[in-house]
């Protein structure tokens, strides 16, 4: 009788990055260009800053603050697909001006 396997503990991330690599564990340099081409809205970085200044006047509701981490979650996860597409592509990262 099979036994089900037990949990590894790996996250959305984890799995999502072992769906988009090729043969060799890297990204298509097709889609590592489209990863580094994708940008945050206006709307959505103007809303997301909207959350960040209400949070912390403790002043959103449960609903916000979900938004507010599903944001956080989304830039993190593209932060993390960009940081891979460039290292697929052997491309830096543009230097942040005023650091």
């Amino acid at each position: 009788m099979a036994t089900a396997t037990p949990p590894t503990g790996e996250n959305e991330v984890a799995i999502l990055a072992r769906l988009l690599v090729d043969e060799e564990g890297e990204l298509p340099v097709d889609l590592a260009r489209y990863l580094l081409s994708l940008r945050i809205s206006d709307r959505d970085r103007a809303r997301m800053h909207e959350l960040a200044v209400r949070n912390q006047d403790d002043a959103l509701s449960p609903a916000e603050h979900k938004e507010m981490h599903a944001f956080a979650k989304a830039s993190t996860l593209l932060s993390i697909l960009k940081s891979r597409a460039r290292r697929s592509l052997g491309v830096k990262a543009p230097s942040r001006s005023g650091s």
